[in-house]
């Protein structure tokens, strides 16, 4: 049985989703719900190969263990603002530091540009002389098919792959052909069709749904590092993971996927509130130690 605190989240996420209707508005509403971080962790501005960023580290975090982190809001709306929090939780839970990049957003820019500057991020650890072993990426909703959209491109351009990757409620099919979406679509409390639709739109701006780095779900994952997929029972999304996890063994890839019954859409970015997002994020701290040791 879920806790009390994720009703009370959702009512609030209702209340709230309802009166929003521009972008502008998801923005404002998006940095509005945004939680400190916990007074011990440490934040550093960094310019990565020409995207801002954020080194966050927890008390512990080893130097050569770092956590790569793509924030989520549908491509649109999202920041180093408003996952702060989340990564010191990251950070604190594997014992590395995470690099947030602040990519940037759609409609303003649109595919590609998130995905490359998600990849000159990747690049930039590199080139700090981090060994790939040593490195995790990760990210949640958009960021999760960012972080897939990475292992991709870097394959492709003869790049090392990183020790592991997690995608937390993964939007990987632009097309949104998930039987979940009908499924669950009166108990996400996030989105709707219609709404993440919209979302889509604004980012392809005219590009092929099914373009590999747009809509990671239609790639193939061979050679894909080890792979941990976290997503909820209510949200409409979920068939997302589902077939990425199906179509990754399919390739050899070694995958985790959690399915936690009752949850919400990247309910573990909630966990500074919610006991069951902070359960996912040492679950997610555990995955990590366990490829980089």
């Amino acid at each position: 049985m879920a806790s009390p605190q994720l009703q009370q989240a959702i009512d609030v996420i209702r209340a709230l989703v309802s009166k929003v209707g521009s972008i502008e508005e998801m923005r404002a509403l998006n940095e509005k719900m945004a939680l400190p971080p916990e007074p011990d962790v440490k934040k550093e501005p960094v310019v990565a190969n020409g995207v801002r960023a954020e080194w966050i580290a927890a008390p512990g975090a080893a130097a050569d263990r770092v956590v790569l982190y793509l924030h989520g809001g549908g491509y649109v709306m999202g920041s180093l603002n408003t996952h702060r929090d989340f990564m010191g939780r990251i950070s604190r839970a594997a014992q590395a530091r995470v690099l947030g990049l602040d990519y940037r957003l759609a409609p303003e820019h649109p595919f590609p540009a998130a995905v490359d500057d998600s990849v000159a991020g990747y690049r930039f650890l590199l080139e700090q002389g981090l060994r790939p072993a040593r490195i995790a990426i990760a990210g949640d909703s958009a960021g999760g098919a960012l972080t897939l959209a990475i292992l991709i491109a870097g394959r492709d351009a003869g790049l090392a792959m990183p020790a592991a990757a997690v995608c937390l409620s993964p939007m990987i099919d632009l097309e949104f052909l998930g039987e979940s979406m009908k499924t669950r679509k009166d108990v996400d409390p996030i989105f709707t069709p219609d709404a993440i639709g919209l979302l889509g739109t604004a980012y392809l701006a005219g590009a092929n749904p099914r373009t590999p780095l747009a809509s990671p779900l239609y790639a193939d994952p061979k050679g894909f590092p080890p792979l941990l997929i976290q997503v909820g029972d209510h949200e409409v999304l979920l068939d997302d993971s589902k077939r990425l996890a199906q179509r990754a063994r399919a390739a050899g890839v070694q995958v985790k996927l959690e399915v936690w019954p009752e949850m919400i859409h990247r309910f573990q970015t909630f966990a500074g509130f919610l006991p069951e997002g902070q359960q996912a994020v040492e679950g997610i701290g555990k995955f990590i130690l366990e490829q980089i040791p």
